[in-house]
């Protein structure tokens, strides 16, 4: 049998307080949500000001990067790339960069999804709760 990592309520805590402390840095409104590596909520904030949509945009972005075990700018890039047949990829739908995988001894954990601000931007502050873990 093996061992399996997840995320404690203490690891959702620090990656939430990591991606919040990136945003205000740069006075940018945004949601950022957590999730479990099967894409399930644990973690959900809107900013002051960031637009309600993007409670939806960040949980999708999560959920992506969570079940895909990657980024989800890798799906973005292959759409733009051309290979649009990936719209229609179940349980998939936050294609757009912003969502990034934690992970661990190559396992996925879960995953942090930002939407508010510009793509990378979104991606640099899913990055920086991912980061607090490293720590």
């Amino acid at each position: 049998m093996k061992t399996k990592h997840f995320l404690e309520s203490a690891d959702v805590k620090a990656i939430a307080a990591a991606a919040e402390a990136q945003a205000l840095k740069h006075q940018w409104a945004v949601t950022i949500a957590i999730v479990d590596d099967g894409g399930h909520l644990l973690h959900l904030h809107r900013l002051d000001g960031a637009a309600p949509v993007s409670a939806h945009i960040a949980q999708a972005k999560a959920r992506t990067a969570a079940l895909g075990r990657r980024d989800s700018k890798g799906y973005e890039d292959m759409i733009n790339g051309g290979r649009t047949a990936f719209l229609s990829a179940p349980a998939i739908d936050g294609l757009l960069e912003g969502g990034v995988p934690i992970m661990k001894d190559g396992q996925c954990l879960g995953a942090v999804g930002v939407s508010g601000v510009k793509a990378p931007e979104d991606a640099q502050v899913a990055q920086a709760g991912v980061a607090a873990l490293a720590s």
